[in-house]
């Protein structure tokens, strides 16, 4: 049977010290040991970028960054990459702001042989043991009478599902807020799933899909003869969902005068058909999202105030999936198993290299487009894991071409010269940027020499003040390039 490899990337400007951590490797029996090895943090973090790492061992002081920023970029690319910083100072402060920034452990140089092999099979084990609680959590999943139950690993994730089932069990208002993609009506379900109301109606109605003049009558229902049309008495959403839970998505998109018609239904749990003159009490738990922003809308006067804390009892914000990326493996996993059986397939999962480049993806589209990416990536799959070739046959962009086709749409210039050199600023910035300021690595992304990558800087007049620093080209922050080329962090 093949060994398991787990692949370690050491970085330490003392090569005596990589040459150690080396031959420590090659004697080591399980698991089979993958060796890398950077001189500086600036080749370490290209590595990362290159290859699939499980372990990055790196010393606190090197000769460009230090260990804690090598660190903080490696988790906020990859939290799966497990970082551990070696620092010649037993000073607790270090390793506290080690630990504090999401390091995995932390050893004081000299390290010995022993410390080394009991690190390696310590990470090598939680990997292991990560990858079993996925097995388990899919297996509970899936004795919940065929609910998708939300999929997530993250610690964000976790404090939005605590604050989930503190309130589910109650009657009060909840408002669910995120971008649009992270799984708000899935978050509704899971609430009303496991509220007192389980039993009962869960009724969705969507706001922006309802033209303003059938809001009323498909919110509280209509008598016959209303309207034009009205041929028969109707209830609405809100009658059906009597006893159980109405799901009101897109809140924000209520014009004004259905806000007072809602306020009212809140206030004393009475609606009025359209057309009728009586009131019919009922009882319904209202959950409410949007991914709009309400507080602004309320100060510019398009929201009722009022209203708005109705409704804001109890508030539930999703992050988006690039906040909480260590949820993207559990749900890769779990959309393989969804589309295997939609499309008939038997893919086992996905590459390391594949699930990499997912890793760095930014996901504007959050869970909704990663859930896209890995039906694309089932269909076009040529073998028995989805790879990085199908991601890139389906469509799938790095985040730099993503960010090439954004500045092509946002070229400015009266003239095709002025156009293109507006262009090329916006690619040269972006590439250093994503480079992390190093002009060598920026020049392998636009993929031209790093001499004509500086000749260029020259003749466009984009000024890198640490172009001759002994970082070997880091970018700083006080670079003349446009301001619409930095990204959001």
């Amino acid at each position: 049977m093949e060994k398991p490899q787990f692949t370690l990337l050491a970085v330490d400007d003392d090569a005596t010290q990589l040459e150690l951590l080396r031959v420590i490797c090659e004697k080591i029996e399980f698991p089979s040991i993958n060796y890398l090895s950077a001189e500086t943090g600036a080749r370490g973090l290209e590595i990362v970028r290159k290859h699939s790492v499980d372990l990055v061992l790196t010393d606190y002081r090197l000769p460009d960054i230090n260990g804690l920023e090598i660190l903080k970029r490696i988790k906020t690319d990859n939290p799966l990459v497990s970082v551990v910083v070696m620092t010649a100072f037993e000073d607790a402060r270090d390793a506290v702001h080690i630990l504090q920034n999401g390091g995995d452990d932390y050893l004081v140089k000299p390290t010995r042989k022993d410390e080394i092999e009991h690190l390696l099979v310590r990470i090598f084990e939680k990997n292991c043991t990560v990858r079993e609680n996925r097995i388990v959590q899919r297996e509970i999943d899936e004795s919940f009478d065929g609910l998708s139950m939300v999929v997530f690993q993250s610690r964000a994730m976790q404090q939005v599902l605590n604050l989930v089932s503190r309130s589910a069990r109650s009657d009060a208002i909840i408002l669910i807020t995120g971008e649009s993609g992270t799984g708000k009506e899935l978050m509704a379900r899971l609430i009303h799933k496991s509220s007192l109301r389980k039993e009962q109606p869960f009724v969705t109605v969507n706001i922006a899909a309802l033209p303003e003049s059938l809001m009323e009558s498909e919110l509280f229902g209509h008598a016959k003869g209303s309207f034009t049309g009205a041929d028969q008495d109707r209830a609405g959403r809100f009658e059906e969902a009597d006893g159980g839970s109405l799901f009101i998505d897109e809140v924000g998109d209520i014009p004004p005068s259905i806000q007072v018609k809602l306020l009212r239904v809140i206030q004393f749990g009475q609606i009025q058909r359209l057309g009728e003159n009586h009131t019919r009490q009922l009882n319904v738990r209202i959950i409410a999202a949007t991914n709009r922003d309400l507080e602004g809308m309320v100060t510019e006067g398009s929201f009722r105030t009022d209203l708005y804390w109705r409704l804001n009892v109890v508030n539930v914000t999703i992050p988006p999936l690039r906040a909480r990326k260590a949820d993207i493996p559990p749900l890769v996993e779990h959309f393989i198993r969804v589309f295997n059986l939609k499309n008939n397939r038997s893919i086992q999962g996905i590459t390391r290299e594949a699930l990499d480049l997912l890793m760095g993806l930014p996901f504007h589209g959050n869970v909704r487009e990663l859930e896209n990416m890995i039906e694309r990536g089932i269909i076009m799959a040529r073998g028995t894991h989805i790879s990085l070739r199908d991601l890139e046959s389906s469509g799938v962009k790095t985040p730099f071409e993503d960010e090439i086709h954004q500045l092509c749409d946002s070229a400015h210039g009266t003239d095709y010269q002025e156009k293109m050199n507006s262009f090329e600023k916006k690619l040269i910035a972006c590439a250093l940027e994503e480079a992390k300021g190093n002009q060598s690595e920026a020049a392998r992304r636009l993929k031209i020499t790093e001499r004509r990558l500086r000749s260029r800087l020259e003749i466009l007049g984009i000024h890198n003040p640490n172009e001759h620093s002994p970082a070997a080209g880091g970018f700083d922050e006080n670079v003349e390039v446009p301001r619409q080329t930095r990204r959001e962090k």
